[in-house]
């Protein structure tokens, strides 16, 4: 919570100096700041797409830690869009890591299997309507190494790796460190 606290004064000091925004044209997230702390860095993003519904809301703030950080099954990431991505031309994604590296995944509906066994997803929210139905089953897939398989929260109305294929570590941002709900954004 007090590397938090530093990160957003961080963040409030670096804005009220007047340092630049940056502009991504991903369909999730947009950069907000930067902010650098002894060996952390975090971006602030904005959420703009509906695909990791109910857990993000568009609209929603979001601190993306950019250095020093581990990747573990159900982290969220940033990430820039692969080239097989061709369903959009926004440069920044955000998804949740569901596969890690040399295991084997496959999906049938709502169902994530990992080396062949039902996988639990305690992050993963009562999904309804949109969100709960999903249409993109996964083959059996080995996970490169070095690459990871991702899924929007909102199953039935996110293009992810079941579409495109893995993502690269290289192409990773950072990981989610924060959200701030949408309802706290208006006030």
């Amino acid at each position: 919570m007090k590397r938090l606290i530093v990160l957003a004064v961080a963040v409030a000091a670096l804005a009220a100096c007047g340092s630049s925004s940056g502009s991504a044209t991903a369909p999730t997230a947009t950069a907000a700041s930067t902010a650098t702390t002894l060996t952390t860095v975090t971006r602030a993003f904005y959420v703009l797409s509906g695909s990791m519904m109910p857990t993000l809301q568009i609209g929603d703030r979001i601190l993306v830690v950019t250095r020093g950080y581990t990747i573990h099954r159900g982290d969220i990431i940033v990430f820039r869009r692969t080239p097989a991505d061709t369903g959009t031309t926004d440069a920044d994604l955000i998804k949740r890591v569901i596969g890690l590296p040399g295991e084997t995944i496959s999906s049938s509906g709502n169902t994530v299997l990992i080396n062949g066994r039902p996988l639990k997803e305690p992050w993963l929210p009562s999904l309804t309507g949109l969100c709960a139905e999903s249409a993109e089953n996964t083959p059996l897939t080995k996970i490169a190494p070095g690459h990871y398989f991702v899924m929007g929260d909102c199953r039935g109305d996110s293009a992810d790796s079941r579409v495109w294929g893995t993502v690269p570590a290289s192409y990773i941002v950072g990981k989610v460190e924060n959200q701030v709900k949408e309802a706290e954004n208006a006030t």
